[in-house]
């Protein structure tokens, strides 16, 4: 019988994380690293990538930049083969790239809306076909979604108004389940994320703007913190989580319990 410092351990494991360099997605990277993972950050802007596996590499663990559009399956294959040449596996994928176009649905440019989808919804299953592939070999693996609690409910146009966001976390909220079935034959376990509010440099001027509507629709009245996504993160990428699959769990103040 394993101890729960054993279970939630992550050394020696690898976890690629897209969109790991700021935001969100550098702090689950933060917090994997802190349990002992390696890291591959990848985003399109190299510069964010190597500061962030700088920061990363003080948790006593190595860290890998690679800059990628995850929206080409090509590029998608070169972060696998780097991720692969230098730690000769790979243990976790966090899907965490993604963004948002605010707009009325009235007045969403079919252009942004395909760009969203390409980056939140088809990003993902291209990874997790990529990454996939080398797990069912290894016959083991953790795939995180991140999605939002926009992917569960409907929002308050006057906090937040993209329907193309909710409509493709709403779709990974989907993909997560029934990806979670076909691949447990393999024993790859894939779970989904869904923040409630986190005031990030992308979101701030929105949040300035709404902040009162915001707070009043989060039971616990805050936004996010600095911390709030590290556990979820390990648990779902360690052996805690062995017997979680297909999970969708929101991490947002109560919001969806409202």
């Amino acid at each position: 019988m394993a101890t729960v410092k054993e279970l939630m351990s992550l050394d020696g494991r690898v976890s690629v994380v897209t969109g790991g360099a700021t935001g969100l997605g550098l702090q689950m990277a933060t917090g994997l690293a802190e349990a002992g993972s390696h890291i591959v950050v990848c985003s399109r802007k190299l510069e964010n990538c190597e500061q962030a596996a700088h920061e990363l590499e003080k948790c006593g663990v190595m860290a890998l930049a690679i800059a990628a559009d995850i929206t080409k399956p090509d590029q998608v294959e070169a972060v696998k083969a780097a991720t692969l040449k230098k730690f000769g596996r790979v243990d976790v994928l966090v899907n965490n790239a993604g963004r948002a176009w605010v707009a009325p649905p009235e007045e969403m440019p079919l252009e942004r809306w395909q760009q969203i989808m390409d980056l939140n919804i088809t990003a993902p299953f291209i990874c997790a076909q990529a990454f996939g592939r080398e797990m069912i070999k290894a016959r083991r693996g953790k795939i995180i979604n991140i999605a939002s609690v926009a992917g569960l409910i409907g929002r308050n146009p006057k906090a937040y108004n993209s329907v193309v966001y909710s409509t493709s976390k709403g779709a990974l909220v989907q993909f997560t389940r029934d990806l979670a079935i076909k691949w447990a034959q393999y024993n790859i376990h894939v779970n989904c994320v869904c923040p409630g509010f986190f005031v990030t440099p992308i979101n701030q001027k929105l949040f300035e703007r709404g902040a009162e509507q915001i707070l009043r629709e989060i039971p616990l009245a805050r936004t996010g913190g600095a911390d709030d996504l590290k556990g979820i993160a390990v648990l779902l990428a360690s052996d805690a989580s062995n017997f979680i699959t297909g999970a969708i769990i929101p991490v947002d103040g109560g919001t969806v319990a409202w």
